[in-house]
């Protein structure tokens, strides 16, 4: 296994500055992202089963976004805006 000098120095010669900068993600980032992964999961489940497509879209939303925000900042604070919006914008 190579040390983080090495892989950092590898990943400079293809222009990344480090680690953090190959995604830009922490283990925070992580960590929301499952837990946001879950309640989507849930709400996905639940719309489903109760044939309601807000609740299917949401639930999509918060398994996907994640993927594609790196900022841990706004990864929590677009999922609880998307758990609250499960919550309190029912038909």
């Amino acid at each position: 296994m190579p040390d983080a000098q090495t892989l950092n120095s590898v990943l400079s010669s293809y222009g990344v500055s480090s680690l953090a900068g190959a995604g830009g993600f922490s283990w925070a980032n992580i960590v929301g992202g499952i837990i946001f992964g879950i309640i989507g999961w849930s709400a996905f489940m639940y719309g489903k089963r109760e044939k309601s497509i807000r609740p299917m879209v949401i639930g999509i939303v918060l398994m996907v976004y994640s993927y594609f925000v790196a900022n841990t900042f706004w990864a929590y604070a677009i999922g609880i805006v998307l758990t609250a919006a499960l919550f309190f914008w029912r038909e």
